[in-house]
């Protein structure tokens, strides 16, 4: 029987793909965001969603509705409380966890993990969760719904297949530690679609307009280069408006990037985006652009979600 999946924080389904990929079953799904709700509804036809705040979901709520205990949940809270991309996040990392709205999001999904039990569970966010004291807040925070033991799993997408770059963090109750397997394409690999402006069939795969300032600074941005240059919250210098390398791998794809096609000069559509992450054509984007920009962005890439729904389903039976 195919493991039962709840996932959290669910978006645009990219963690519940790589599950699904590898023979689990998708049985329900969390998000507020009406427009994950319907991308994920789209994907995931048969999975019952809750289109609501966690904040104000119990857990009695989710097993009565869902009538099992799922085996696994996965949950990806949001990372805006934590990420040094944010130059207002909190300057004490544990004001992050208790006081930032959206940070105690992270407490919600381990309240709902302690009430439920799965065999496995899998936090995942960025590398900053981990950041001072909050290593050892998360530990106390598991014990209290008694998970003794907890990993702190950290993984690069590009490790195991993913066309860009991404660093992400996996809080579970077993140790996640795949093999590499580093034969992924390259971007111009991965861009080998027509023209958006030309007669086609691929969904999410729209032009997206530029002005005409931004398009002639564009037509001069060389292979690496970028238009937009921000400071972090640790000053850190990040680019926006990046002409991709044809011949390597992509940057990380977040909500707001806006890449440049390495041959053409546009922006990439929301389905070149999807690409990089490991999105197959089939998974389809709803809401405004922004928002599928967002939803794209904001999801563990598929690829990178195969790998640990693989790893996950060898060591379920021994949890």
């Amino acid at each position: 029987m195919a493991g039962q999946i709840l996932d959290l924080f669910c978006g645009a389904g990219g963690f519940a793909a790589g599950f699904q990929a590898v023979g689990f079953k998708i049985v329900a799904a969390v998000d507020q965001s009406y427009n994950a709700f319907l991308t994920y509804h789209h994907n995931f036809p048969e999975a019952l969603l809750f289109n609501e705040d966690i904040h104000e979901l119990h857990a009695i709520d989710i097993y009565d509705r869902m009538g099992i205990s799922p085996d696994v949940i996965i949950a990806s809270p949001p990372c805006e409380a934590y990420t040094s991309a944010n130059t207002y996040r909190q300057k004490e990392p544990l004001k992050r966890l208790y006081d930032d709205e959206r940070g105690r999001l992270v407490l919600d999904a381990i309240r709902i993990i302690g009430d439920l039990r799965p065999k496995l569970f899998l936090v995942e966010n960025v590398p900053e969760l981990l950041s001072g004291e909050l290593k050892w807040a998360l530990r106390r925070e598991f014990k209290q719904v008694d998970y003794e033991q907890i990993y702190f799993n950290m993984l690069f997408a590009e490790d195991y297949g993913t066309p860009s770059k991404r660093k992400r963090l996996f809080i579970s109750n077993i140790k996640i530690a795949p093999k590499k397997q580093r034969n992924g394409s390259t971007v111009q690999e991965v861009l080998n679609l027509p023209s958006p402006t030309s007669f086609h069939d691929i969904p999410n795969h729209e032009w997206c307009s530029i002005s005409p300032k931004k398009l002639k600074k564009i037509g001069k941005l060389k292979p690496g280069n970028a238009l937009v240059f921000y400071q972090s919250a640790t000053r850190k210098t990040y680019t926006n408006w990046v002409r991709l390398v044809p011949n390597k791998i992509a940057p990380t794809v977040i909500g707001h990037s806006r890449f440049i096609h390495p041959f053409e000069d546009r922006v990439l559509t929301v389905r070149e985006n999807a690409r990089l992450m490991g999105f197959s054509d089939q998974h389809l984007f709803f809401g405004g652009l922004e928002s599928q920009y967002d939803q794209v962005g904001e999801a563990v890439p598929v690829p990178l979600a195969i790998t640990i729904a693989k790893y996950c389903q060898k060591h379920i039976n021994m949890v």
